[in-house]
């Protein structure tokens, strides 16, 4: 059992980390043309936050018609978990950024290209967007676990199912203090490190009450 779980949180890992950099990099690109592309922003921006009300499982049917009962289907569900919360958080990030940042990195020769995106707007929109980020985490863990616990394969959340089925409340429940304590750790010694480190680089630590 313990080759067992250690193989089962392997697998969930991966899927996991694998759906959350996807979901970080499109949800932070919608964000960004959300904020700067007003019509963008009134047509696909109503469209996204339609979409975060859905839950992640919902589209679990679709995943597995159209792609199987395989990884793919689980990755693409958490991928979507994610990326909607991490789009509308860059989106509020981006756009409360002071205008005298954006003058001022133009008048020093940033420029209005994909320097001025990662030297200005993400560290100026990085207190709303590490709230996003840790929140998607989140996200993107609830809706891996849902997703293992119906589509084939390896995972926290198919020996979730195993022990459902065997009637086994000891692994049943040792499988849930798993995922908090993977959850938890992974919040506390990387995401909240992250946004310390990042705040106190930037001169924004005394913001944090």
């Amino acid at each position: 059992m313990h080759g067992q779980l250690l193989e089962a949180a392997y697998e969930s890992l991966r899927r996991l980390l694998t759906s959350f950099v996807i979901s970080i990099v499109v949800g932070t690109t919608l964000g960004f043309l959300f904020a700067r592309y007003r019509l963008l922003d009134d047509t696909l921006g109503f469209l996204v936050v339609a979409l975060q009300t859905i839950p992640s499982i919902a589209w679990l049917p679709f995943a597995i018609i159209w792609f199987g009962m395989n990884d793919f289907s689980v990755v693409f569900i958490t991928t979507l978990g994610a990326t909607w919360t991490m789009a509308m958080s860059s989106r509020t990030g981006i756009m409360n950024i002071p205008p005298i940042y954006l003058k001022a990195a133009q008048t020093m020769g940033t420029g209005n290209g994909f320097r001025m995106f990662y030297q200005i707007m993400i560290p100026a929109a990085f207190p709303h967007m590490i709230t996003g980020v840790r929140v998607a985490w989140a996200f993107a863990w609830r809706a891996l676990v849902a997703g293992e616990l119906i589509a084939k394969g390896v995972g926290l959340g198919q020996l979730l199912q195993d022990g459902r089925n065997l009637a086994d409340t000891a692994l049943m429940l040792c499988i849930v203090i798993i995922i908090a304590v993977l959850g938890t750790l992974s919040d506390h010694f990387c995401f909240k490190r992250l946004e310390d480190t990042i705040l106190i680089r930037y001169g924004l630590a005394g913001q944090k009450k």
